[in-house]
Parts: structure tokens; C-alpha cells; sequence
């Protein structure tokens, strides 16, 4: 079965507000063999909210909306599903005496517009709300599903949990969902896709989805079948292929990502890790740091983005910084020696460059980045010419010097 989302609400249009719920329900039906189709966010508008109701309903058999169940005028939810199933709505005089009693309970006074919570759709089943005021409803329509669930967190959550899961679990057949994430560095996307194309074009399940970071793509393969022996074959089957097609670009097959990875191989080796960061200011040792434990193999680093800084700290020659320039191999090979000598590390990784979109030259336009990695062995360096914006050429530098690290391991 297929299911859509709806997120009703107006200041889900502005900047201010996101619609987290979803990814909860997204979750939950994933776990059931419940694929998601469509999420949508619509505004508090009756006649818009039934048209999209409407729209659902003629291609999914789970229709789930969120949000706009309030007392207020502005509070649509209820109107709009009615209208689009062509259904009444009637006074649950059971339901307003509970949420009397809820405000009584807090030394309130319930006011007349808080009635409007307790009209339920004709048809429908009212879910319990031990949460707050507004109840959901569950509508079976043509042997199609349509919930409405509160809209704050705590309450949808909850109510999802103890009155929808119990009712889904009766209704849907045995099937399940499995995914594997393979992570990919060092390929464009383009290059990567026309390589394994050929391969995961031939199949309808699993599905093939690629999301692409700067340095980083994801190939997320997504089965679903009655049984999760099937589904793990088939993602093997799928997997394998593609294995084979992109060799060590693929850093992880679990979609941990690549800090994670160089973690795990530098733990495995008892070996330590350093930095000397120029033009990424920091974002390398902030993108190794962001995984728990990586005190046991990351020393530290060195921010040395002037000449001063690099000769003070790392032991550049000055004389070498102005012969060759900061951005140079003889600069990111000299920065990553002395990262490593003056750390103790058992590896260190330099960069150095122009993050643009000023500061370039014929010689070393904007983009230019050096990268330095030191080892027990050799101190290796490599030049790369990123392209775009300043946020990206810093993210492609950061991401590349883990990459030719792990490579190294």
C-alpha cells in the first residue's frame, strides 16, 4: 500500500516553520511496508486543503493529515476532509465533556469556540487524545483511509502510536521495506549515474534513488516485499552489481558517512590523525570531531590562515611561502609535516587554497585547492580546481582530504 502526507497549516509556508511530523509517519509506515508517496504542506484554506484530499485519495489507499484541528476559524482540517468526502459532521457531546473536564483539571474554563473539537465526521472513528484538546479521526472511505492527527509533535506522535499503528497493523497486508545506502566520493554524479544506469534501470523493486553533497553522493536502494528475507536479496542482487561497476569509490555500504569511515581505519590501526587547515578554516576538524569517540585518534589541529601563522606554528619557511606562495604543493606538503611532527600523529592531512570568489590568479584561479597527507611512509600532496560558490569549494576541499586519506589507509 501506498500512503500521502498532508501538513495543514499556514506557518508552515513561512521561513519560520518546518513540518517535522511527516518524517516521523514517514518512518512508522516505512517499518509497516507502507511506501510514501507524496507530502504535501497546504495553507489554512478549505476549498485548497479538499482539493488535495480529493487529489490523494484518487491514488493512495492511506491518506494521513496533520494539523488544523484547533478551535479557531483558522483551524480548516475538519471542514475540508468532510467536504471532500461528501460527509456531515456531528457534536460528540461525549468527547466536549471530556475536554471540559481537561480544562477543569487545569483550573480553567473551557470556552464556546473548543466545542468545535468534539464534531466528528460522519463515519468516522474519534482517536483518544490524552495529550491535549483535539481528537484525531480515522475514516475508512471506499476501503481507502484518511486520518487526521493533531499537529503539535507530542500529541500526533503519541496518538499515531496508540491508536493508529494497532489499527494498521489489521488492515494491511504482510510486507515489508528494506534500504541500503551505498556512499560514494571522488565521482561526479553525472559520471556516476551514466556507469550504473544500465544496471538499476532494469529494476522496478528495488528502487534507485541518488542524492548528491559536494564530494559526497548516496545511491539509496529501497525494497519492498512480503518477507524480509526477499527483500535483503534483492538489495544484494542490486548491490553487488553496482559494487562492481564503482570498485573503491564506495567508501561505505551502510551509509555511514566518510568521517565515520576514517574513524573506524584509523581505530582499527591504533593510529592517530592531525590538521592544518587554511582556506577550510576549521570545517575538517569540525567535520572528524562531529563523531562520538574520535578523541581516541584525532590529536588537534592548527588554523594557520595567514603566512605568519603557517611559519609560526608549523615551521614553514618564510622563505619557501614566498618563492612558491602559500597556495602551492610545496606549501600543503610543509604544512602537513609539520602538523605531524609537531603533534606526534601518525597521519596528518593539510589544506591550503583560494575559497574565492576573490583573491585568485591566472596562475591559481579561485578554486584552487592543495591538499597535503602526511604518513609513517611519505607526505604526498595533490591539486584539485573546485567549482562554485565559496560554502562548496570549502566543503569539496574537506571532503576530498578525507577521501585521499582513506584512500591511504
Amino acid at each position: 500500500m501506498n500512503a500521502e502526507i498532508i501538513a495543514v497549516g499556514s506557518e508552515l509556508l513561512t521561513p519560520e516553520r518546518l513540518d517535522t511530523n511527516s518524517l516521523h509517519l514517514t518512518e512508522e509506515l516505512n517499518a509497516l511496508g507502507v511506501e510514501v508517496v507524496a507530502k504535501s504542506v497546504v495553507g489554512d484554506d478549505r476549498e485548497r486543503l479538499s482539493a488535495m484530499v480529493r487529489a490523494a485519495l484518487s491514488r493512495s489507499e492511506i491518506v494521513i493529515l496533520t494539523g488544523g484541528l484547533g478551535p479557531t476559524e483558522d483551524d480548516v482540517t475538519r471542514d475540508a476532509v468532510a467536504a471532500a468526502l461528501g460527509r456531515g459532521q456531528a457534536l460528540r457531546q461525549e468527547i466536549c465533556d471530556a475536554i471540559e473536564r481537561r480544562f477543569r483539571r487545569m483550573n480553567r474554563q473551557m470556552v464556546e469556540i473548543n466545542r468545535r473539537q468534539a464534531f466528528i465526521i460522519e463515519g468516522a472513528e474519534a482517536l483518544r487524545n490524552d495529550h491535549g484538546t483535539a481528537p484525531g479521526q480515522w475514516i475508512v472511505e471506499q476501503g481507502r483511509v484518511v486520518v487526521l492527527l493533531p499537529g503539535p509533535p507530542g500529541e500526533m506522535k503519541l496518538m499515531f502510536s496508540a491508536e493508529c499503528l494497532p489499527r494498521l497493523r489489521k488492515m494491511l497486508p504482510a510486507q515489508v521495506i528494506r534500504t541500503r545506502v551505498l556512499r560514494v566520493a571522488g565521482m561526479p554524479e553525472s559520471d556516476l549515474d551514466q556507469r550504473i544506469a544500465p544496471v538499476y534501470t532494469k529494476y522496478q523493486n528495488p528502487v534507485t534513488t541518488i542524492l548528491a553533497a559536494p564530494g559526497d553522493i548516496q545511491i539509496h536502494l529501497r525494497a519492498r516485499c512480503q518477507g524480509a528475507a526477499e527483500a535483503e536479496s534483492l538489495l544484494a542482487e542490486l548491490s553487488s552489481q553496482i559494487e562492481a561497476l564503482l570498485g573503491d569509490k564506495i567508501y561505505s555500504k551502510d551509509g555511514a558517512p566518510l568521517e565515520a569511515v576514517i574513524g573506524d581505519l584509523l581505530r582499527a590501526r591504533s593510529a592517530t590523525l592531525s590538521v592544518a587547515e587554511s582556506c577550510t578554516g576549521g570545517l575538517l576538524a569540525e567535520q572528524i570531531t562531529s563523531i562520538a569517540g574520535s578523541s581516541d585518534y584525532f590529536v588537534g589541529g592548527f588554523l594557520v590562515y595567514t603566512d605568519r601563522m603557517k611559519s609560526t606554528l608549523l615551521g614553514v619557511e618564510p622563505q619557501l611561502l614566498q618563492e612558491h606562495t602559500a597556495v602551492s604543493e610545496p606549501a600543503a606538503q610543509a604544512m602537513a609535516l609539520g602538523a605531524r611532527q609537531r603533534t606526534g600523529a601518525t597521519y596528518a592531512l593539510s589544506v591550503t587554497g583560494i575559497a574565492g570568489p576573490a583573491g585568485g590568479t591566472e596562475a591559481t584561479p579561485a578554486g584552487t585547492v592543495f591538499i597535503g597527507v602526511a604518513g609513517p611512509d611519505a607526505c604526498r600532496t595533490h591539486r584539485f580546481r573546485f567549482l562554485g560558490d565559496r560554502a562548496r569549494i570549502r566543503a569539496l576541499a574537506a571532503q576530498t582530504a578525507l577521501d585521499l586519506l582513506r584512500r591511504s589507509l
